[in-house]
Order: C-alpha cells, then structure tokens, then sequence
C-alpha cells in the first residue's frame, strides 16, 4: 500500500502519539483524549476546552436562578458576547451530545442569538438576545441532571483500519447502522483530526440519510458554530450530529427508507458524485416556475427536478431560492394548528415553533448552507435532498396547501387605507398584540410594495423575537427569514418578512424565561 493511500491505522502506528498530539493541536488532543503530558495515558474522565473551561463550567454548572447575574457582572467586566456563546455552545455540546430535544434547539438558537445582538450595535439592550439562550441553556442543562453528568467524553482513538474498501464515510456510515458508537466516534475523531472539514465532509453521508428536520438543522448549526467556538473545537460541534443520528437510527430506517433509495439513485442517474455545480443565472421567472414544480411535485419527483437543474448549470443559490421560496409557501398558507396539534403555548390557528412552515423554511436553509460548506458530492446531495424535503413537507401531515389560500388575504389588504410608513409600523405592532396574523401579513405585504426599507420592519420583529418564548424556534426562524430575504430577489424576497410577521403575530403573549430579569439587570426595562 502507498504512503499516499495508508490507512490511518498505519498514520498511527507510523507516528508517536505525541507527533500526533503535535498535528492535531492540544485542545483536539484535549477532546480526544490525547494531552501531550500523558499521551499514553487513559483520557480524562471531562472533556477541557482549555482557557474557555472557567466560563463553560459556569454555564453547565450555576442553578439558573443564580446564572444572569453572574452573567452580566462579567459582561460589564469585559467579558464579550461571543465569548459567552462560544461557552454555551461547548457546555451544550459536552452535557447534551445532541441527544436531549430541547438541547439541540438551545444549540442552534446560539448562533442566531448572537447575530441579533450584533444587529442592536452598542444599544444597552444588545445582550438581551444571547442573555435569553443562556438562560434557556442553563435551565435544560440543569434540569436534565447536567450540571456535572456529561453526554459526551474524551475520545481515546485506538489504531483501527478501515474495513477493506471501505473509505472514512462509508465506514462511519456502517458505524452508525451497526450501532457501534465507539467506531463511530473514533472514525469522526481520526477525520478531524486530519482538517475539521474532512469530518464535516465524511460525516454528511450519514445526516444525508433522511430528512428530519432536526437531523439536518443540527448538523449544519453545528458547523456553522466553528466561527464561534473555533476550528479546535470541531470535534465537539460534530458529534452532537453524530450523537443525533446514533440515537435516532432505529427511527430513521422505519421511516426514512425512501431517501435512503432515493438519493443514491437520483445521484447515479444524474451523475452527480462528481459533477460541479454551474453559475448560470436564473431569473425570477425561472425561480418561481420551479417553486410551482416543487409545490406540486411528489419527493421523487422534486429530487429529479433539482438534480435537472444542476445537470443544467443553474446556479445553486437560486436553486436554493426556489427552495426556500416553496418552503415559504407552506408558512403562508398554513390552516393553522387544529385538534391534537394544539398544545401549551400553541393555541388552534397558531403557527410559531414546530409548524410544518417553520420546520420546512428552517430546513430548507439548513441544507442551502451545508451545500455552500461541502465538497461536490456532499454539496449536489445537498441541493437534491433540499428538493425532496420541501415536496415530501408539503404532504406529510395531511395538510391541503394546494387549496388553502395564499397570505396575505385580500380581504385584509382591502383594510389598508394608508400606506404611510409610520402608519403601517403602527398597524403591524397592533396585528402582533392581537395575534391577528392576517392583518400583519397584510400590512408588511403593503409596507413593502410602498417601496418602504425593509429595516425598520426586521427592527420591530426582532425585538418579539428576543422578547417572546417562540417555542424554541423564535431566534432560528428570525435568522432563516433575515438569510432568505437577503438571498432572494428584490421581486420575490417581501414574501420571507410577510412570513415572519405571521409567525411573530401567532407566537406573542408568552414572555421568555429569564428575559424580565435580563431586562431589569441591563436596565433595558
């Protein structure tokens, strides 16, 4: 066997330990279990993150009735914001491993929570929005019992081939069926440990294999988090997805058979594992053609179409807009909950938290995303599994989105008189406190065929996102529409803000926890 195609068992057996020590970094040493001190030692029982530990230990291990003070006494001191998101992320990753529901959505609120508050600039209520995740954090970390007690521990790699012919993500993926944890640890770890992107890459195989919403939102909120917590801290942020799909794989065979069909196919037939994607453009006419193809298509059938577009050279952002615009469709149109989908805190009509809208707007982004980051198959798999998911959303609970009317309604933009822009603000903060969705879908449709900026709207509802629970979607679902106007047509993109003043409008009345004390700390009341 070549030095160039050597197993990493071989890599490990041809080194010392401490060289490898020494080519992964100390603080992935760290996480796997290999400091340079005691290399040949057993790991230690904690995973270290080095100078962050002072501040993860805090996050994991403060009952929450005491956290925000504590909080804000470090932030006056200097300590900065990311530096408390980068913390929380971290304690999240080593008490939860991706594997505790309300967990993985505290996790990927993280991120966007801090893009808000980079938005509020130097206003004194800027650390409400990360102050609110914190809290969420703290309270499911100790709740769960994980203040001490940890999901995830060092991972000690041991010289292990691969099987024969097998490569790194195939083998990873074989781990994951078979159950075997440890293998599959060890595989992530090795391939970390060569760049944090083989392990993005040669782990996305396994997320590939179906399309749960959670599956694919974690992975990618999980790698988007290295620009937080840093490269060093990649195995981390990956195994939560790990974690997510070691858990969840009983599930994923009995109800996610058909993508794991499906995909391979439709790559084989489009040739696809090697095909780069094009950069010719697409206007909007092309957009929304293919937005009636998705809404109207069966899974099958909205995998091809996408796997059409990228033999034909489209540029995949506006294949991803088409995306994200069909998704949009499903937020728009939502009857609203009825029956058993109504819950605490989500009333009949609602459609904030997991509505199937939200959960497909918040997919369809992920996916976009995970397709900027990966290689050219992982990249391609992406797009054509983004396909297949909004078609396959549209259906899954039964929801007649064919039938059911567009928002916004037009017997409630005929109750818009003054277009004046001060006006309208002023009719979308009413909407919002009488949970009056179609008037809010009404007058942000009218503020934005106005002509009027779009800044003072994404001002307003920001601030019921950071103020209001959200059902544990508010700060994901904001960064999924704010990412989506941004990305899509001056022509097309007003749909995005008139579905988030929908979700807005369903969610408020239910005040986060912990947000009245943040308030009153930062003196924001």
């Amino acid at each position: 066997m070549s030095r160039l195609n050597s197993s990493r068992r071989e890599f490990l057996s041809q080194v010392g330990r401490g060289m490898f020590v020494a080519s992964v970094g100390s603080a992935l040493a760290i996480d796997m279990g290999l400091t340079p001190a005691f290399a040949a030692e057993e790991p230690a029982s904690r995973i270290s993150f080095g100078a962050m530990d002072g501040l993860v230990d805090l996050l994991q291990s403060t009952p929450v009735e005491k956290l925000l003070p504590k909080v804000v006494e470090k932030i006056k001191a200097g300590t900065t914001l990311k530096d408390f998101t980068a913390a929380a992320a971290l304690a999240n990753a080593r008490a939860f491993g991706g594997e505790d529901y309300i967990g993985f959505h505290t996790l990927m609120a993280l991120g966007p929570a801090l893009s808000m508050s980079a938005q509020m600039g130097s206003h004194p209520s800027a650390a409400l929005p990360v102050l609110k995740v914190l809290y969420r954090n703290t309270e499911q970390i100790q709740k769960a019992g994980k203040a001490t007690s940890d999901t995830i521990k060092p991972v000690q790699v041991v010289a292990s081939s691969l099987p024969s012919g097998a490569n790194s993500a195939e083998a990873l993926r074989e781990a994951v069926h078979r159950g075997d944890r440890a293998a599959a640890e060890q595989l992530l770890a090795m391939s970390v440990s060569h760049s944090p992107a083989d392990g993005f890459n040669d782990l996305l195989p396994t997320v590939d294999e179906s399309t749960d919403v959670h599956r694919v939102v974690l992975m990618h909120r999980a790698w988007d988090m290295l620009s937080i917590v840093g490269q060093e801290n990649a195995l981390s942020m990956l195994r939560q997805s790990l974690g997510y799909c070691l858990k969840n794989e009983k599930y994923a065979v009995q109800y996610a058979g058909d993508v794991r069909k499906t995909l391979p196919r439709v790559m084989d037939q489009f040739t696809l594992d090697s095909r780069e994607c094009g950069t010719k453009d697409a206007d909007a006419k092309w957009v929304l053609e293919m937005v009636n193809t998705l809404f109207t298509a069966t899974p099958q059938q909205g995998a091809e179409a996408v796997a059409a577009a990228i033999v034909d050279g489209i540029n995949p952002l506006r294949i991803a807009e088409a995306i994200s615009l069909t998704a949009n469709q499903l937020v728009l149109r939502d009857a609203g909950r009825t029956g058993k989908q109504v819950q605490p805190g989500k009333p009949e009509g609602s459609v904030h938290g997991d509505s199937i809208g939200v959960h497909a707007s918040d997919s369809a982004h992920a996916w976009r995303h995970i397709a900027l980051s990966a290689n050219t198959r992982n990249k391609n798999a992406a797009l054509v599994l983004a396909g297949y998911q909004v078609a396959l959303d549209r259906t899954e609970r039964g929801g007649d989105f064919q039938t059911w009317k567009n928002r916004p309604l037009e017997e409630d933009v005929a109750k818009i008189d003054n277009t004046e822009k001060c006006h309208l603000l002023g009719e979308l903060k009413r909407a919002v406190g009488a949970n009056n969705q179609g008037l809010a879908c009404a007058v942000v449709a009218k503020y934005g065929q106005a002509g009027h900026s779009e800044g003072n709207v994404f001002h307003m509802l920001r601030e019921y996102a950071i103020s209001q629970d959200g059902a544990l979607h508010a700060e994901k679902y904001f960064k999924t529409t704010s990412d989506d106007f941004a990305n899509t047509s001056k022509d097309l993109r007003w749909r995005h803000l008139v579905a988030l003043a929908r979700v807005t409008a369903s969610e408020f009345g239910r005040e986060a926890a912990g947000h009245h004390e943040a308030c009153e700390l930062l003196g924001s009341t």
